[in-house]
């Protein structure tokens, strides 16, 4: 068996098994708990005061960063590297759908490798596709490359800029969607405008979430799933036993199929 291949059927079994074709737009739980999360994939001209929000009011969030993106800001990324999360959104942030399957593969690839050498973390399993644009086979070739569509249940709509939105709108919109597991959408980049619409409400958002009761949680138990899945495969291909994942991940259990903004 080659070893590209092998590695292939590697990195795929590490998806957890009712995440295979789908995506995870909230976290299926009752805590009150929500997601903040940051998409990064031409400027990052909003981050710096991003980072500064939430150092001071403590909380983690996960960004989706560009490759591009992260070789442009190498310090700013090593400061997310270092406080938060990170997830894959390709290396040059095309619409993937538009792609040949190899063109694919090889953002997904191209821009892990980057990530991984400006932050320090490895992004998988965690995945956003560009612009949300995705279908059936774009999903399957991240599968493949080890990662899990993550999409998200609150846009705040903050790209749009202010000809169009404003700070008010943006945390009114974070509001309607609280719910327990809510996965949040804002973005660090400025908007045409010149705008950076969800740095500037950010403050706004976080103490409105608090005064409502809920708290802020990160995806990285699904990391801790993937790490545990792959455990069991190789622990399989010796004939040996392994043991059942913590039940704390069950979380990441498929969510039912529903429509999602794009």
């Amino acid at each position: 068996m080659k070893p590209a291949f092998v590695l292939a059927l590697a990195l795929a079994a590490a998806v957890p098994p009712g995440l295979r074709g789908r995506e995870l737009e909230r976290l299926p739980t009752r805590r009150h708990e929500i997601v903040l999360t940051f998409d990064g994939g031409d400027n990052a001209v909003g981050l710096p005061s991003i980072l500064r929000t939430l150092s001071r009011r403590r909380v983690r969030a996960t960004f989706f960063v560009s490759g591009r993106l992260a070789r442009r800001y190498p310090a700013l990324m090593r400061i997310v590297g270092r406080e938060h999360e990170v997830g894959n959104h390709t290396w040059s942030h095309p619409t993937l759908t538009r792609l040949s399957s190899a063109a694919v593969t090889n953002e997904i690839r191209r821009g892990e490798r980057a990530i991984r050498a400006a932050t320090g973390r490895d992004p998988r399993p965690l995945f956003r596709f560009p612009y949300g644009d995705r279908n059936a086979r774009t999903i399957r070739l991240a599968n493949r490359a080890g990662y899990v569509s993550i999409r998200w249940s609150v846009d705040t709509w903050g790209w749009m800029g202010v000809g169009r939105q404003s700070v008010g709108v943006v945390v009114r919109r974070v509001r309607e969607g609280l719910e327990p597991g809510a996965i949040v959408l804002m973005h660090v980049g400025a908007a045409r405008d010149g705008s950076t619409l969800d740095a500037r409400a950010l403050p706004a958002v976080i103490d409105m979430v608090r005064r409502r009761g809920y708290s802020f949680t990160t995806l990285e138990r699904l990391g801790q799933r993937r790490q545990v899945s792959a455990r069991r495969s190789a622990s399989s291909t010796t004939g040996s036993t392994a043991s059942s994942p913590s039940r704390r991940s069950s979380r990441f259990a498929a969510p039912a199929q529903s429509s999602s903004r794009s």
